[in-house]
């Protein structure tokens, strides 16, 4: 009994089930009718107004050509009407003259006779009869403003709707991944005239080939492009793919994507570690800033540990946690005003920028192992190495590695780019706009590196997610065939 009763809940789960499921389907299909029935009317609407648009210029056509015949019509007349005019005064005149020499033969004297003889043959010689032509200045012909729309009403004949544009083809060969841009080509796989624009779409995904039915990002679309190759710049690299595809579009319908391809877009991506900053500094993500009060209400001695806290030395947490155990860990003590990166660089050529607050006193940027004390300063130990910049007072600009100095004549830039070769030994320091090379530490590394950072009165901005710039790129194989005093400081173990 009890295994029937169990039977029948099932069937009548799963009829509910199927129920809903065919509700769910007339619900769709009714929705589907009133979409045809809209796109339809929306269809015959977009019609009219391409027949009545064409009708339009037909009439405005057809007046013009009509207003042109009408015009030859005017000219032909009037120039026929003045001809008329000029024969019929020569008439007038010929009619004249020939009433007179017909009553000239009746004069007997003879003296007369000649007289008169003279003034007739000398008026005739004057007559305008014997100068005007008697041919038509214009002809009667109205042929050469005739029509013939055979051609016009066999493509009228043609018309049909829009065929639907078909699938692009991405050029892989010539596409392109340079200093956060994308360069995306694409051809069509035959001409088509009817093409009024393309849509590329892109999306990030950290998953390699083809994009996936469920991506953790949503596509972002770039609409009305005219050409067959586009160039997304400006591109924050924070996954390690890229996938793209093109539609092309006439003036009525978009056709079908072309097949999607996926490009990588690997960067160095890292966030600043609240979990191991000096309490004096205010953490977020990838800024920096300095709160004098942030330390306040702690028990705190300048160049030694809080030991009054009892609290274990901190250790580095995942980015995850970094929220919950910000208050209770202070990493760096005393006036090493410090915050690292969550993130090792252990191989490879990386770069991110450093932008300070103009009203910044005193900062350091760099990198460090991750055995850098609580009350180490960056630059001040030998196993980190970073260029300063103090404001206070007056501008000092240098590097620091080991604790020794090297003073750098040159403009503090506003932006500034890190490059961090692991496997080749070389961080350089580069003004991020110009791209002209500050510094240059050259050493062997041999641990894992931690991006690093001092600030005292004011703050910083790190944009992570870069991909090395080619001209830096350019300039670091100059670079490596040279030698010179950038080195100085790196040969101070």
């Amino acid at each position: 009994m009890d295994e029937q009763r169990e039977t029948l809940q099932r069937i009548v789960s799963t009829l509910a089930n199927k129920n809903d499921e065919i509700h769910n389907f007339i619900d769709m299909l009714n929705h589907t009718i009133k979409n045809v029935q809209v796109n339809s009317s929306n269809a015959i609407s977009e019609l009219d107004e391409e027949f009545d648009g064409l009708y339009s210029i037909l009439d405005e056509m057809k007046g013009s050509m009509a207003n042109t015949i009408q015009q030859e019509e005017a000219r032909k007349i009037q120039a026929l009407q003045d001809q008329l005019s000029q024969c019929s005064n020569a008439l007038e005149s010929s009619e004249e003259l020939l009433e007179l020499a017909a009553q000239s033969l009746d004069i007997k004297d003879p003296v007369e006779f000649l007289k008169a003889a003279r003034q007739i043959k000398d008026r005739v010689t004057m007559a305008s009869a014997f100068r005007i032509s008697l041919k038509p200045k214009v002809s009667d012909s109205m042929t050469h403003l005739m029509v013939d729309f055979t051609l016009e009403r066999r493509m009228l004949q043609a018309v049909k709707f829009l065929p639907v544009p078909k699938a692009p083809e991405i050029d892989l060969t010539a596409c392109l991944v340079a200093d956060n841009c994308i360069t995306v080509s694409w051809r069509m796989p035959e001409e088509d005239s009817r093409i009024d624009h393309f849509v590329l779409e892109y999306r990030k995904t950290n998953f390699d080939g083809l994009p996936r039915v469920k991506d953790e990002q949503r596509w972002e679309l770039i609409d009305y492009i005219k050409a067959t190759e586009y160039t997304l710049s400006g591109l924050k690299f924070d996954t390690k793919y890229m996938n793209l595809r093109v539609q092309a579009c006439n003036k009525a319908v978009a056709g079908e994507y072309s097949d999607p391809v996926t490009l990588e877009t690997k960067a160095f991506v890292f966030s600043l570690d609240s979990t191991s900053s000096h309490l004096n500094l205010k953490v977020e993500d990838t800024y920096v800033e300095w709160d004098p009060t942030g330390g306040k209400g702690q028990e705190k001695i300048k160049g030694k540990e809080n030991k009054s806290s009892g609290a274990p030395s901190p250790k580095r947490t995942s980015i995850s946690t970094r929220s919950s155990v910000r208050g209770s860990r202070d990493h760096f003590t005393g006036e090493s005003y410090t915050v690292l990166g969550d993130t090792a660089v252990e191989s490879g050529q990386h770069y991110w920028e450093v932008r300070a607050q103009k009203d910044c006193k005193s900062y350091s940027v760099g990198v460090t192992y991750r055995n850098l004390g609580k009350f180490d300063q960056l630059g001040k130990t030998s196993s980190s190495w970073c260029i300063h910049i103090n404001n206070w007072l007056q501008t000092t600009f240098s590097a620091k590695h080991n604790n020794k100095t090297k003073t750098l004549d040159i403009p503090v830039p506003d932006r500034i780019g890190v490059y961090c070769d692991f496997d080749g030994g070389q961080l350089a320091f580069y003004n991020a706009n110009s791209k002209e090379l500050l510094h240059t530490f050259r050493t062997k590394f041999t641990q894992p590196l931690l991006p690093g950072f001092m600030i005292w009165c004011g703050g910083l901005t790190v944009s992570t997610g870069l991909q090395v710039p080619s001209a830096v790129k350019t300039l670091q194989k100059s670079e490596n065939g040279l030698s010179g005093s950038t080195s100085s400081l790196n040969n101070i173990a």
